[in-house]
């Protein structure tokens, strides 16, 4: 590599094909090569070789390797950079490639290319000098007085000139200058080329410029636009060379001004002026005195602060968010009864204990203007209205509205925030909440309370226990805020579809109101008040093109849903909207077959057509059928009622009321008890207690065994199944049921088909009452039952229960199981009478 003529590279060298990124002599690039050529050359050549010449490749810029291993070669730049590969790293993903960052040499011309494949190797020619890197700059180019002379001294002074407008604190820029002192002046074009910002077709002509005056005088207007370009920045934004050099910024090694600002943007006026703003809205804040102190202590930590620190943004966001909580910011109540009672009866029907609790607090406002937010729970089945009436109560009240799902939270800085010395900490919902509605009087409902989920972040119900309680939740404490913000003028309202779910501590802090499912004529009323308008309105129709009369609203109650909301009933309105919605559009004549309500005959209906559009198109039971099917759901249930060992219960669920049957049978064994259908320990324990009393008054009742014995359990195996047995099922309530069941499958007898019952049992032939009763009766009412059997202390919860509900049934209340047996079976039950006059306790356990 020495001659006489100097330092030289070698005569052949393989070439790196790259077409991003150009290599001048004197800098430093980083190349990624995944090509199968270059890939060939890496793993052959570089990494297998042991001499410092083997690290030595040609570099072609502005080419295109294929990406595919093929014999055509892409047309070769004819001047490249001869360079040395310092480091070689290889990775797989998200291919394999190698990445190279190699330091250039010199120039050198392709003369002929030697072979193709595995990598190129060319026989080449060097155009530059090694030793002018090496050597220092008073031995380079001279100061003559030629053209030449002239343009690198005017070079050298523009490269002073644009160094001392940069920041040398900055590692490039010192690195620059320590470069300027030591290279000789005729390597100046290329090192300068590669450390401002230029384009890449800007540095290729840079290293086709093979003579030196040529060079620089394709990298001096380069150099010149640099610096024009800081100087017109300089100007623009009015600011000093000092703050001029902070916007600069580093990129792949080079320093360039102008568009990328890495440092402050606004300079220190600009800061004054919006620190001071942010002082004044502190002080008009109203805030109470604790957060006000916290505040001046937090702003004057802030003036000493530099914008560059990280806590800057922090402690800003949060001053932020302290002057723009609602400290004494409120809204006025509309305390108007009459106009409160009107508009919640027009937004919802029926809801009397709700809209009365409403009424009852803005008449006790009227009365006492500091009084606290009630803090309500509304229990019931969802499609009720729970939340929509929480919204129409906040606009009874005249008040902001906001809600907070909480169902599945299970981190209790959900609620209650983040300490600020976590990364990307925040307030919780509460404080977001009176942030976004602005007022510290709002209506907040707490969505699905009885689905806050526990997990190893704490837990929310806890920390809602603060917020939900009058006497504490005057001085909430964020952890975000870490100040008092006093709640206790928000009404807050939870909503929920059962309290066994929810904590007794929380559930001890609010007013539970149970929100029943809806009768019959109730969802008929609020399907034509409410549903079928709405319906009408999205669908893009009118009362005069759709008309449903009130027997088909009640046939799609009875028969196509059965629910305690009214969920179901308004998407069923919607199907049938979207096929009217179909017909109107295609403007075709229809059948009236298919879509009118008509007695009469087929013949006259064929030759019949409907109106024009405009025409109310009218829903019969026919039509019913084509738009949503058959009917779902039967509503006799006599036909399953046809064997002994059949009874008709009731259950609770968080859905409102269900009937349940319960179904027995008996075969020859020893006596054992299988239960199937999901059940819980509860109702487990209940079949045992019907098994025994049934045997113990087995003599009273005359009930036998399968072969006429006196112990009905003797030789007899007995199944006892709950349907639908992919439902869990549990809880007291199925005990009367359960014996029932039982009486009628060891007597024979059939249970009557319209009586359905409900209660919980003793071993001494005692009923207790049980829950959930207008939930159970509304779902007999809507199965068609017209007998229900009830415990004696639950005749209290009959007066919740709708009149016309309390006409259409007939209501038998029960002491003891001898007055159940009576009710449930025609004639009464053999030796029911002389039981209740000779009671007996026997047991053969």
């Amino acid at each position: 590599m020495a001659s006489g003529d100097g330092i030289q590279i070698p005569s052949r060298l393989p070439l790196l094909l790259t077409h991003e990124g150009v290599l001048l002599p004197g800098s430093t690039v980083r190349f990624s090569v995944d090509s199968p050529r270059n890939m060939h050359l890496v793993s052959q050549r570089l990494l297998k070789g042991t001499s410092l010449k083997s690290t030595i490749i040609g570099v072609i810029p502005n080419t295109r390797d294929p990406e595919h291993d093929t014999d055509e070669l892409p047309t070769l730049h004819k001047i490249g950079t001869a360079g040395i590969a310092v480091q070689v790293v290889g990775s797989n993903w998200p291919k394999p490639h190698y990445t190279l960052l190699i330091t250039g040499l010199c120039r050198f011309r392709v003369s002929s290319l030697l072979k193709e494949r595995p990598f190129v190797l060319a026989e080449v020619e060097q155009l530059d000098k090694l030793e002018q890197y090496t050597t220092s700059g008073t031995e380079g180019l001279k100061a003559e007085d030629g053209e030449l002379g002239e343009l690198s001294q005017k070079f050298y002074q523009a490269a002073v000139q644009l160094l001392g407008m940069l920041d040398m604190s900055v590692p490039v820029v010192a690195k620059f200058r320590r470069l300027l002192d030591s290279l000789p002046r005729e390597t100046l074009p290329d090192v300068v080329a590669s450390m401002i910002r230029t384009s890449n077709k800007e540095k290729l002509q840079v290293l086709d410029a093979v003579s030196l005056e040529e060079r620089f005088k394709k990298a001096l207007p380069m150099l010149t636009r640099q610096i024009e370009g800081l100087k017109l920045l300089q100007k623009t934004r009015k600011m000093s060379p000092d703050n001029e050099k902070r916007v600069l910024s580093v990129r792949k090694g080079g320093v360039f001004p102008g568009r990328q600002f890495s440092l402050d943007e606004e300079d220190g006026d600009e800061d004054g002026d919006d620190t001071a703003a942010l002082e004044r809205k502190v002080h008009g804040a109203n805030m109470p005195e604790a957060a006000f102190r916290v505040c001046l202590k937090e702003l004057k930590r802030l003036k000493k602060m530099p914008q560059s620190m990280p806590e800057y943004a922090l402690t800003r966001n949060y001053l932020d968010l302290m002057v723009e909580l609602p400290w004494s910011k409120s809204t006025k109540d509309c305390l108007d009864i009459r106009a409160a009672r009107t508009l919640l009866d027009n937004d919802h029907y029926a809801m009397d204990k709700l809209k009365r609790r409403v009424l009852e607090y803005l008449a006790v406002r009227q009365l006492k203007t500091s009084l606290k937010g009630p803090i309500l729970c509304f229990v019931g089945p969802p499609g009720v209205g729970k939340t929509s009436v929480g919204r129409s109560i906040a606009r009874t009240l005249g008040r902001e509205f906001h809600r907070i799902a909480v169902g599945g939270v299970c981190d209790q800085s959900d609620i209650r925030g983040h300490r600020r010395t976590y990364v990307g900490s925040m307030p919780g919902r509460i404080i977001n909440g009176l942030k976004t509605v602005g007022v510290n009087n709002p209506v907040f409902l707490l969505d699905e309370v009885d689905k806050l989920g526990k997990s190893l972040q704490g837990d929310p119900a806890a920390a809602l226990l603060e917020v939900l309680d009058p006497e504490q939740n005057h001085s909430f404490t964020d952890h975000y805020l870490n100040v008092a913000f006093d709640l206790s003028q928000v009404l807050f309202i939870a909503t929920a579809n059962t309290t066994s779910t929810i904590p007794p501590a929380l559930l001890d802090r609010m007013e539970v109101l149970q929100v029943p499912g809806y009768t019959q004529e109730e969802k008929v009323e609020i399907a034509h008040r409410h549903l079928i308008p709405n319906q009408l309105e999205q669908h893009g129709l009118t009362p005069q093109q759709l008309h449903i009369p009130q027997d088909t609203t009640q046939h799609i109650i009875s028969r196509y849903t059965r629910e305690a909301g009214v969920r179901s009933l308004e998407r069923k309105i919607g199907a049938i909207c979207r096929a009217v919605a179909v017909k109107v559009a295609e403007g075709h004549r229809i059948p009236k077959t298919d879509h009118t309500l008509t007695t009469e005959n087929s013949s006259e209906q064929e030759d019949i057509q409907v109106a024009p559009p405009e025409m109310p198109i009218v829903i019969d039971q026919l039509a019913l059928k084509d738009i949503l099917g058959p009917p779902l759901f039967e509503m006799e249930v006599s036909e399953r009622l046809t064997l002994p060992g059949v009874a008709l219960g009731l259950a609770w669920t968080p859905l409102g009321g269900e009937i349940m049957f319960v179904e027995a049978s008996r075969m020859e064994g020893e006596g054992q008890l299988t239960l199937t259908g999901q059940l819980g320990d509860v109702m487990k324990e209940s079949a045992h207690l019907a098994i025994s009393w049934l045997r113990a008054n087995a003599r009273t009742y005359q009930l036998t065994n399968m072969v006429g014995g006196p112990d009905p359990s003797e030789g007899t195996d007995i199944h006892l199944h709950f349907p639908a047995g992919a439902v869990t099922k549990d809880g007291p309530s199925a005990g009367v049921t359960i014996v029932t069941c039982l009486a009628s499958l060891f007597s024979g007898r059939l249970v009557r088909s319209d009586v359905a019952m409900t209660g919980e049992i003793t071993l001494r032939g005692l009923v207790l009452p049980v829950g959930g009763i207008k939930d159970k009766v509304l779902a007999a009412h809507r199965a068609g039952v017209k007998r229900v059997i009830l415990p004696k202390r639950n005749e209290k919860d009959l007066e919740e229960l709708p009149a016309n509900v309390r006409a259409d049934l007939d209501f038998v209340t029960a002491s003891n199981l001898d007055e159940v047996l009576n009710a449930s079976f025609d004639g009464g039950f053999p030796g029911a009478t002389s039981a209740r006059t000779r009671p007996q306790l026997s047991s053969k356990l």
